[in-house]
């Protein structure tokens, strides 16, 4: 599956600790402009697992952010490490 990049590591580790479900909304923060169908098809990758698992969303049309970042392949720790390393280098 094609995951696009990321918007920045900031953003991510933002909605990441932010929100405990996302929508369409935060999945276009997170990668930038997308086409709905791309958002839909992320969406599905991810409610997928999420039922295999028996985890449940609240809202109809959001989705589970931890299981969303591990479907989609993002170390939310792995980001923390880069963004802590940035702010060393004063690059963030």
């Amino acid at each position: 599956m094609y995951i696009p990049n990321l918007t920045s590591i900031d953003n991510a580790l933002k909605i990441y600790y932010n929100n405990a479900e996302i929508g369409n909304k935060e999945i276009k923060d997170l990668f930038g402009k997308l086409s709905t169908s791309t958002v839909s098809r992320l969406k599905k990758a991810v409610k997928d697992k999420m039922n295999d698992a028996g985890i449940y969303s609240y809202g109809m049309y959001k989705i589970n952010t931890r299981i969303a970042f591990d479907v989609w392949g993002i170390d939310a720790l792995d980001l923390e490490k880069r963004w802590k390393k940035l702010s060393e280098l004063k690059l963030a």
